[in-house]
């Protein structure tokens, strides 16, 4: 599996609008591509000046998927999150490859 996280440091003027449009919008367009198994949104619980951090990690079966989603889909997604939000949002992206899950022991 892979996990494609998305980093997003947002403005704080555009917090709340940017939050209800990934929920509401981004995010589900993201998943109604077919591609991707899950995905999360979480705070970075850090303090910095100028802004939140969030982590949406989107979870695909294989790198299939992911090389379909990147020559398929992300070009129009990342722009209409650019045309939206301009420099109100910084984001970076990484590749995460699961090895391994654990589970605890019930």
């Amino acid at each position: 599996m892979i996990i494609y996280n998305v980093t997003v440091n947002v403005d704080d003027d555009v917090l709340s609008s940017w939050l209800d449009w990934m929920t509401k919008k981004h995010i589900p367009d993201v998943l109604d591509t077919g591609l991707f198994i899950e995905c999360k949104l979480s705070k970075i619980l850090a303090e910095e000046a100028g802004g939140r951090s969030y982590s949406i990690q989107y979870l695909l079966k294989n790198w299939e998927n992911y090389n379909l989603y990147q020559s398929k889909h992300a070009p129009n997604l990342q722009k209409e999150h650019l045309e939206k939000f301009g420099n109100k949002c910084v984001a970076f992206r990484t590749l995460l490859r699961v090895d391994k899950v654990f589970k605890p022991h019930v």
